[in-house]
């Protein structure tokens, strides 16, 4: 019997049976919401939370995308609406998004339909400007929601005027806070705090700050962060002024190059916190020097950091071969909590050219098992000009934190 036992598990590590820890998901599409070929899902709920791929304004299941600025945002939060709906939700559910626009011109337009949809207690939101995939398609969003019977709660440091535009500074649903793209403003004032990237990341940080200790966090609870620069030369300078803020156990973290929504300003930092106890987690390899965890793992969720195509031997030469890494990078962060890409939720794909869609769609479909989590892509330029994607990724265990 010991060595029956003992072939069963020989055989799982050689068929790459990994996974320890339970698979406890739910893939929501409402009809018409799939397009053949595209590895992801409309929507996954995982626990607290309904996480939603980024929607385009196309006709349901076509590729028909038509009209202006308002009527693609007002045809891609309808398509959005009808996933929340197969999840018994409405719009006043959704606690986070991000917007990502063809054009930042593109702006005030997407923000009239968007407050139509969010007049009141509008979610966190970021928003740049990114090359989309579908090259007709002038916006794309994507947006989390929460289950009905978590408390949601908008944060509103002391002081602090609501924003002109439709979101909010931070969304507390639960013990998860959301906190919108934070940029280099006096949020009393709405005056921009000028400076170089390192002063404007140490204002954005700074203002941050307020917003979790107005949800009585402070930034040991941040789990995740995406950083958006407008210029990738100065990334460096960003770690510098960023890494004080985090001295120990810093969040998983994506940075990209977009533009912002206004020339002055340099940088845009969006975050999660968690009230609940964080832990790192990192595979038994050489991690990068920048001021970043590969993984976070707190209550039943990790959260992974974006991940390019760089290997022990170095970086890959094709889109094919940069995603088969990524994604193994990825999978070694997950393999160390018993994880494995079955237990993902929720993706975010940056490419640096949209040209490889096809390509990068191939290796991820081949490696990602069906049913796959929620996706947004967006093509935009990244942190080293030899990566040609990074991958950023958040999974889900009931088991987790056990």
């Amino acid at each position: 019997m010991k060595k029956l036992l003992l072939g069963v598990a020989l055989l799982g590590i050689l068929l790459g049976w990994t996974s320890q820890k339970k698979v406890q998901h739910q893939v929501v599409a409402p009809p018409n919401s799939r397009l053949a070929g595209l590895p992801f899902s409309p929507g996954i709920l995982a626990n607290d939370f309904l996480f939603l791929s980024g929607s385009l304004g196309n006709v349901p299941g076509t590729t028909d995308i038509d009209g202006g600025i308002e009527a693609q945002t007002r045809q891609t939060l309808d398509n959005l609406g009808r996933v929340l709906k197969a999840a018994g939700l409405g719009f006043s559910s959704v606690v986070s998004a991000n917007v990502y626009l063809s054009d930042a011109r593109h702006f005030a337009g997407m923000n009239r339909v968007f407050r139509e949809y969010f007049p009141k207690d509008p979610p966190a939101r970021a928003t740049v400007e990114g090359d989309i995939v579908f090259p007709q398609a002038l916006v794309e969003i994507a947006l989390v929601a929460v289950q009905k019977g978590v408390k949601k709660e908008i944060v509103l440091p002391k002081g602090w005027k609501q924003p002109g535009s439709p979101f909010s500074w931070g969304v507390l649903a639960g013990d998860t806070l959301f906190v919108s793209g934070m940029i280099s403003i006096d949020p009393a004032t709405g005056r921009l705090l000028e400076g170089d990237t390192a002063g404007q990341t140490r204002s954005t940080l700074e203002g941050i700050g307020k917003i979790l200790k107005a949800a009585g966090m402070d930034y040991s609870n941040v789990v995740s962060s995406r950083v958006y620069l407008n210029d990738s030369r100065n990334f460096a300078a960003m770690n510098e002024a960023y890494r004080p803020f985090f001295p120990k156990d810093s969040p998983a973290r994506a940075t990209v190059e977009a533009r912002l929504m206004h020339e002055d300003w340099k940088i845009e930092i969006q975050c999660v916190a968690e009230r609940t106890p964080k832990r790192v987690v990192a595979p038994a390899t050489p991690r990068s020097k920048s001021p970043f965890s590969p993984g976070i793992q707190s209550g039943q969720r990790l959260y992974l950091a974006g991940m390019v195509g760089r290997g022990p031997e170095g970086w890959k030469g094709d889109i094919r071969s940069q995603t088969r890494q990524t994604l193994g990078n990825l999978k070694a962060t997950l393999v160390q909590e018993g994880l494995d890409f079955r237990h993902v939720v929720e993706a975010n794909v940056y490419l640096a050219d949209a040209r490889h869609y096809s390509a990068m769609n191939e290796v991820y479909r081949e490696l990602l098992p069906a049913p796959p989590p929620a996706r947004s892509t967006v093509a935009t330029r990244l942190m080293a000009p030899e990566a040609l994607v990074e991958i950023m990724m958040v999974a889900h265990s009931p088991d987790l934190g056990r």
